[in-house]
């Protein structure tokens, strides 16, 4: 089955199925660049886009931010509004030490401080970070140490987590607790000039698990990739002036910096933010009661909304256009969306160190169910073998894109031999197997390497392992990504143990426990197996491969 272009509303289109090709071929990046704003050449500051050039081009009175606790409490920001209270963010975090590339993390829920306190940090020339609320000691340690981030912005209850590593930090300067921050603002001037920053300074950072064997790599993106992202969000999400956008991702991941701070933004566009954690009711209630125009999401959230709505009920008129991300988008699922809310979901292919989506299916291309989708202009991407050679149609190989496009990382922090790792052969490899068709669109085949998909989530096997291996009990331990029709994978654990145990449930719920205490609140394994010995090859190295 294909969708076709029929089944898909007209709207004016800077391409369609007919000039695809051509304009593809014709566009280039130098020309594009006057898509964003430049203070002058050669200088190029991210935060300016998204939000200076808002209040300057006539829009300061648009609503930029509509944000709804999971209280229900709501509140409603002018472009003006976020962009005063940037001001006042990045003169008080100057007064407290930072300087131009200078590290602030930001380890909080979605609150409206996170937000503009982010485009502080980048207007201010410093280089700003996200923490997923549910990681613990150890997976924060591990990246405040790498980063050796100078500031971290938290809240009341999360700062305690903070305090317990504190003295292993001795880079960080200062905690700085939300609230208190927010009362401090108030004293601070509306008035700020963003820094005369280069296109090719670091803007933002952010940790992934990668496609190697390195339990965290240090992304950093720099400010020139606001162009890709810009357009990415203009052709993909189809954003357009009177539209009411939500991204549903946490900005402690890429999706929720890149497509929910940065680009909605940079187009002038009205987003909407719910704070609370997952639930298919409040998310479907927020849709309908905001009134959201245009949705991206993650396969497993639809998945888990399946569950909760009958198709033939589904009532989302100004619903017109929703996208997916973090994995593979099943046919069934797809065919769902189009039933449920009269409009097909968009997969769409990208990773931390890409910065903006790569491969991805266009509002104005048929769908091919199970399909990646095609390149974006100006990306050049490719099936080759382990040589680097360009396959025929519908050979397996790897995935590749020459390494010129402009979101593309500057360098993994601290690590430059795990920097060039990627590049290869004159290409850039992603670590994921694929295949395209004759007609251009590339199928998702799955993972080069062990990394975990689970809920859209990507995690490392070998942070999973340490963390368990860290319970008393535990010898040793090996964990793979089983198949999972929900959450796309589970994380299953297979562990050697010190001493045989008499209740197995209550052992089993207390290693989950110890993981989500230890590492994060969705890096636990949901299946666990005692074992006597685990595979291994000759040098010692688990065979996750035969435990899958």
């Amino acid at each position: 089955m294909i969708i076709t272009l029929e089944q898909k509303k007209k709207l004016k289109r800077p391409f369609n199925l007919e000039n695809y090709g051509t304009f593809r071929k014709n566009f280039s990046w130098s020309k594009a660049k006057k898509e964003v704003s430049w203070f002058k050449k050669g200088h190029l500051n991210a935060g300016f886009n998204s939000l200076d050039k808002n209040v300057l081009n006539g829009k300061a009175n648009k609503k930029a931010l509509i944000w709804q606790s999971d209280l229900g409490k709501r509140e409603v920001y002018t472009f003006k509004d976020l962009y005063q209270k940037s001001n006042q963010a990045a003169n008080f975090l100057i007064k407290e030490g930072l300087k131009p590339t200078d590290k602030v993390f930001f380890f909080l829920p979605r609150t409206p401080l996170l937000y503009y306190s982010f485009l502080a940090v980048v207007r201010a020339g410093g280089v700003a970070g996200t923490l997923f609320p549910a990681f613990n000691t150890q997976a924060l340690l591990e990246r405040l140490q790498n980063s050796q981030a100078k500031i971290v912005i938290t809240s009341k209850e999360l700062r305690p987590r903070l305090l317990k590593i504190k003295s292993q930090l001795p880079q960080l300067k200062k905690i700085i607790v939300q609230e208190e921050m927010e009362e401090a603002l108030k004293k601070e001037s509306t008035a700020f000039q963003c820094f005369l920053t280069k296109a090719l300074d670091p803007a933002f950072m952010l940790y992934t698990s990668a496609t190697g064997h390195t339990p965290v790599c240090g992304i950093v993106i720099p400010h020139q990739a606001i162009l890709q992202q810009h357009l990415s969000a203009k052709w993909v999400l189809d954003l357009k002036e009177n539209d009411l956008y939500w991204c549903t991702s946490d900005p402690g991941w890429v999706t929720g910096v890149v497509y929910q701070i940065m680009s909605p933004w940079s187009l002038g566009i009205t987003q909407a933010v719910f704070e609370g954690r997952f639930s298919a009711q409040k998310w479907l209630s927020f849709l309908k009661k905001e009134k959201i125009t245009v949705w991206y999401t993650a396969p497993t959230a639809l998945r888990l909304i399946q569950q909760e709505i009958n198709p033939n009920e589904a009532d989302f008129p100004h619903l017109r256009h929703i996208c997916s991300v973090g994995e593979a988008l099943d046919p069934a699922t797809l065919d769902w969306t189009l039933k449920s809310f009269g409009a097909p979901a968009h997969d769409t292919w990208w990773q931390t160190e890409t910065g903006a989506m790569m491969i991805t299916n266009f509002p104005v291309l048929p769908i091919k169910p199970g399909s990646m989708g095609k390149p974006l202009p100006g990306v050049e991407a490719a099936i080759v073998d382990d040589q680097g050679k360009e396959l025929e149609p519908k050979q397996e190989g790897h995935l590749v894109f020459k390494p010129d496009w402009p979101a593309k990382m500057t360098q993994v922090w601290g690590n430059s031999k795990r920097y060039q790792i990627y590049f290869k052969k004159g290409w850039y490899f992603s670590g994921d197997k694929a295949y395209q068709d004759e007609e251009g669109y590339f199928f998702f085949l799955g993972r080069a390497d062990e990394i975990i998909k689970t809920s859209g989530e990507r995690i490392s096997p070998v942070e999973v392992e340490a963390s368990l291996m860290t319970h008393k009990n535990v010898v040793e331990a090996a964990v793979i990504g089983k198949p999972d029709k929900i959450r796309g994978q589970i994380i299953k654990a297979f562990l050697i143990l010190k001493k045989p145990i008499k209740n197995q449930e209550k052992f089993f719920e207390e290693i989950k426990r110890h993981v989500k205490d230890k590492l994060a609140g969705h890096a636990y394994p949901r299946e666990i197996v005692i074992v006597k010995k685990l595979p291994k090859n000759q040098s010692g190295k688990i065979l996750r491969r035969t435990l899958r």
